[in-house]
């Protein structure tokens, strides 16, 4: 609908999101054109290139720390293994926990643009630091911690800004990355059919250049640090975020900015407060629940149509008496139908979140136990040594290829098949990725049990070749196209307007929790299993002696129980319904478009 403004110019409004170019809020630049054609020449595949550079580099530096910490925990610090496998988890578990301030505060006070850069300075800042604290206080003697010469204790004051820089990592890659992506989805406008299909198709490719960041990290980083080059190598990775934050800035003209949308704190405060207050009464049928007029909502975005799911909440939008006698409206008494969407929605995404969780346990694997696993296999090609933390190149390897088989093949065989556009459904594509995750354990218990029967005597490795990791490699990687792009695109799409980084958000979550979970199950095991020196339990400092394969087996039983609730919660879940998607439903309908349909709901919601 087009208004006229105080400058006298016809304003055009993109979508409900104030889409703009060039400014975070406030000025539209209308007098310039149509604003339509404004947020054409912004966002789009030119400017989302920079966005996929960044993320490619800042994923590179991340994972130039977080690929072999485990081994540099053991063999500079001077930890056993269940200790620094456990303290890996808690790490990364951290970085996606801090995934959900980033999000909050791009959602509620920052935006995208600023969140992001903010981020990427701590980012920069923590590298930098851990570089000098490896360099001045824990690599002594130089080159130690490579497997052959064992390094000296360090100080208190290395260890502690050790940590300090090694949580500012992660403070800093966390809140960066869900941020990113939103950011990135928010270059494409879904009221164009061609950019939303884009849009679709960059969540594809942002796990892309995730992975191909951390090809890199997984492979030239890693041999260097496995050598003892610690320093060499945290220092590429600060030299990657810096360049990666500079291309970030360099896109800062062309980008597509939406403003934020207020803290979504107290809106969801005000429906419980509100639902509580009137909990006696019987809600009211849907057409009378109270809503604004007009096409903005109470949240600074699209509308949300109403669902049948936990009716109880709509006792907030129910108007009362009370309510229309004192004048405009008391949001702590009366909401609207938008704000109990908003609130619904988030408790239907729970279940289908928590059923994730067990997946970022056998995810987090590769970073902690698989990379114990290989470094006591026979890690020799020929002449050449293969560091066990570079056997995660296989992943990263069948992430780049099942991506593009997925794009090219599998999207346009199943679209024929099913009539979705997309091929399969988001729901499905991670109950997919469950299913692959829980072969990938089945195929890690195997390598292990191979392993134990060749055990060399008075040894600490085996003689099995550590390219027999490959297969569990190979599954997780596969399992990650299917789970983790699943993910961002449904809590991305998902998500009311007021929370789309806490959408994105919430698929680092699931990795964090993940990450807990196996550092509580890890210690559970060992706490159970462990029975002093006769038997030292499945994941004892000596992994000859023990029984890591019982532990993956275990983590697929856990996996498959858990994969019957999710495919329960999928049917039950219901998806949210944008007022936008109605009405160009209606206007797309059998009267060939010619306007009639839009007229109709423009009437039914003025009431007439």
């Amino acid at each position: 609908m087009a208004t006229i403004n105080s400058l006298g110019c016809e304003t055009i409004e993109v979508d409900e999101n104030n889409i703009h170019r060039g400014v975070e809020i406030g000025n539209k630049n209308c007098c310039n054109g149509d604003n339509r054609q404004e947020a054409s020449r912004s966002g789009g595949w030119k400017w989302t290139s920079l966005l996929l550079a960044n993320q490619a580099l800042a994923t590179l530096a991340f994972f130039g720390v977080g690929v072999n910490l485990v081994l540099f925990l053991t063999g500079v610090l001077g930890q056993d293994n269940a200790d620094a496998a456990n303290n890996v988890s808690k790490w990364t578990g951290t970085v996606y926990l801090f995934s959900l301030i980033g999000a909050f505060l791009s959602d509620s006070y920052w935006g995208r643009y600023l969140t992001c850069a903010i981020f990427q300075v701590i980012l920069v800042v923590g590298l930098l630091l851990l570089s000098l604290s490896s360099w001045l206080f824990l690599i002594k003697p130089k080159g130690c911690g490579d497997g052959q010469l064992p390094c000296l204790h360090s100080s208190d004051n290395g260890i502690i800004l050790f940590y300090v820089s090694l949580y500012m990592v992660a403070f800093g890659y966390g809140g960066h990355q869900p941020t990113i992506a939103t950011f990135g989805a928010d270059q494409f406008d879904e009221s164009n059919p061609g950019e939303k299909s884009s849009k679709a198709a960059f969540f594809c490719y942002f796990y892309f250049a995730l992975n191909v960041g951390s090809l890199f990290s997984n492979t030239v980083l890693v041999y260097y640090e496995d050598n003892g080059y610690w320093t060499m190598g945290f220092l590429a990775a600060t030299g990657a975020a810096l360049i990666g934050l500079l291309s970030f800035l360099l896109g800062s003209p062309g980008y597509r900015y939406i403003e934020a949308h207020g803290n979504p704190l107290p809106r969801l405060a005000q429906v419980f407060v509100a639902m509580l207050r009137k909990r006696k009464i019987v809600p009211s049928s849907p057409e009378y629940l109270y809503e604004v007029e007009g096409s903005e909502s109470a949240i600074k975005g699209r509308k949300i149509m109403h669902s049948n799911e936990f009716g109880f909440l709509d006792k907030a939008a129910t108007m009362t008496d009370n309510d229309m006698r004192r004048g405009p409206p008391n949001p702590w008494k009366l909401c609207t139908v938008t704000q109990v969407e908003e609130a619904k929605c988030i408790l239907k995404l729970l279940p289908i979140w928590l059923c994730t969780i067990i997946y970022s346990v056998i995810f987090t694997q590769m970073a902690s136990l698989f990379v114990e696993q290989g470094n006591v296999m026979d890690t020799r090609i020929g002449n050449f040594h293969l560091p066990a933390a570079g056997m995660t190149a296989f992943d990263i390897c069948s992430v780049l290829i099942c991506t593009g088989i997925y794009r090219q093949i599998l999207v346009p065989l199943a679209s024929r098949l099913s009539g979705n556009p997309k091929g399969l459904t988001e729901l499905q594509r991670m109950g997919a990725g469950l299913v692959i995750g829980l072969l990938a354990m089945v195929a890690a218990g195997i390598t292990e049990i191979q392993r134990l029967k060749r055990v060399v005597p008075d040894e600490k490795k085996s003689s099995l070749s550590v390219l027999y990791q490959i297969p569990q490699y190979v599954l997780i990687g596969a399992s990650e196209v299917f789970m983790y792009v699943g993910q961002l695109e449904f809590f991305n799409g998902q998500a009311p307007d007021g929370i789309k980084s806490f959408g994105s958000s919430l698929c680092m979550a699931s990795i964090s929790f993940g990450n807990y979970m196996s550092s509580l199950l890890v210690h559970m095991v060992m706490k159970f299993t462990a029975r002093g020196d006769d038997d030292p339990g499945w994941i004892p400092a000596d992994l000859n002696t023990g029984h890591m394969d019982r532990f993956y087996f275990l983590v697929a039983v856990i996996t498959a129980v858990d994969f019957v609730v999710y495919v329960l919660c999928a049917r039950w879940y219901k998806p949210i319904n944008f007022e936008d998607d109605e009405q160009q439903q209606w206007s797309q309908g059998e009267d060939g478009g010619n306007g009639r349909s839009i007229i109709m709901l423009e009437l039914d919601d003025t009431k007439v």
